[in-house]
């Protein structure tokens, strides 16, 4: 089985696809392009960032499940260890991906206030600058400090709160979705609008004792004010309960659509 993930090598996304596959890993620019790869049958999994404990959630891979059809098959929960990377500490520039130097605006404001922060596709892009110029430090994993050119680990821990931990799926084309899994995903999109909607279509589900763990909305892309809303629910989707709250969240959306992305259980992967 082969894995799609965010590359180069070393990035977050590619240690958590270690959880997938031993071998057989490969690399894309995009999370849209790793999605839309397993939609099209071109890769068997992909592993995508979906949300951040810190930054919040990653809406490219939000709009991306809305905009290609595939399965969720699994969760994957990995702490972030962000260290501060470098040739030597003459540098002027941080490099990293954006969510990573968010998740370090704190740190970088207190020791480093006058670096100029330069956001890149991803951590391992901003480590492959730091080993091109003396003048750019990266963040990153430390242990990214030992893969090819060494560079000095100058810090390690920086992320401003310990607790910082980003939350992978594994998708895999849309016939593997299962309804077997302690958790479940799905994406409404009602294609109406009037008041009190998002409550007729959050009630379903305390009515059954279904717990909510996110609620999000996105811009359809059809209209200004049109959105999205991504659903995760603590019920799989075997589960009665969960089945009829999804009839009546269908009758709502009777005009649009809902996508049950599957049920799955979470795995939290230390590195």
């Amino acid at each position: 089985m082969q894995a799609l993930t965010l590359g180069p090598a070393g990035t977050y996304s590619h240690r958590a696809a270690r959880a997938v596959v031993d071998d057989g890993i490969a690399f894309a620019e995009s999370v849209t392009g790793i999605v839309e790869s397993v939609a099209e049958g071109s890769h068997e999994r992909g592993v995508v960032p979906v949300e951040n404990s810190i930054e919040g959630s990653v809406t490219e891979s939000l709009d991306a499940f809305a905009e290609h059809e595939v399965s969720v098959v699994r969760e994957i929960i990995t702490p972030i260890r962000h260290a501060l990377l470098a040739r030597d500490e003459g540098f002027d520039t941080v490099a990293s991906h954006a969510q990573a130097l968010a998740q370090c605006r704190g740190y970088l404001e207190e020791h480093h206030p006058d670096v100029d922060p330069e956001a890149v596709a991803s951590t391992a892009r901003g480590v492959q600058r730091a080993r091109e110029s003396s003048g750019v430090a990266a963040i990153g994993h430390p242990a990214n400090a030992e893969d090819g050119t060494p560079l000095d680990v100058l810090a390690e821990d920086i992320q401003d709160r310990t607790s910082n931990a980003t939350r992978f799926l594994v998708v895999a084309p849309v016939e593997e979705r299962s309804e077997a899994g302690s958790k479940s995903s799905f994406i409404v999109y009602p294609n109406v609008d009037y008041p009190g909607l998002l409550l007729e279509m959050l009630e379903p589900f305390a009515e059954r004792d279904i717990n909510l763990t996110r609620v999000e909305s996105r811009p359809s892309g059809e209209r200004l004010g049109d959105y999205v809303f991504h659903i995760d629910v603590s019920a799989g989707l075997y589960e009665e309960r969960t089945q009829n709250a999804l009839a009546v969240i269908e009758s709502i959306a009777d005009s649009g659509w809902v996508r049950r992305l599957g049920s799955y259980d979470s795995e939290t992967v230390l590195y």
